[in-house]
């Protein structure tokens, strides 16, 4: 595995609450490339540099203890619509990724993992969010 190679994750939210902003969250708590839900899914396409272990690194990568690595996705007042009932962020784990797909999305592949829209309260799926299926190779 080279040195700082880039991937592509594409993280899709299956069913989002129409109406909410969502966007990217940088390290710097900045929402990113907002998005107004109308109603179907959405996708943020994410770049993810790999060092050799393998590690995770990049504008959106962030860290908790020496391994987990994961992106946000800020909501609602974390995106920046101030005027949103909700502010809350979902958690995505990368670190869990099988090697086998990072050597596809090494070789050019997008690797795609499906979310929940919704949480229980039917508000804005947030906190640790995990895929409603295994991450797959969409390209």
């Amino acid at each position: 595995m080279a040195a700082g190679q880039t991937i592509r994750l594409r993280l899709t939210i299956q069913d989002p609450v129409p109406g909410v902003a969502y966007s990217l969250q940088n390290k710097k708590s900045e929402a990113v490339g907002q998005v107004i839900a109308a109603g179907g899914p959405l996708s943020f396409d994410v770049p993810v540099r790999i060092t050799p272990g393998p590690k995770f690194l990049g504008e959106f990568v962030r860290s908790e203890g020496p391994v987990r690595r994961f992106v946000y996705i800020a909501i609602g007042g974390q995106a920046g619509l101030a005027a949103s009932p909700w502010s809350r962020r979902a958690k995505i784990d990368i670190h869990t990724l099988p090697t086998d797909l990072l050597e596809q999305a090494l070789a050019g592949k997008i690797l795609e993992a499906r979310l929940p829209g919704r949480d229980k309260d039917g508000g804005p799926a947030c906190a640790t969010v995990r895929p409603l299926r295994a991450w797959r190779v969409v390209e």
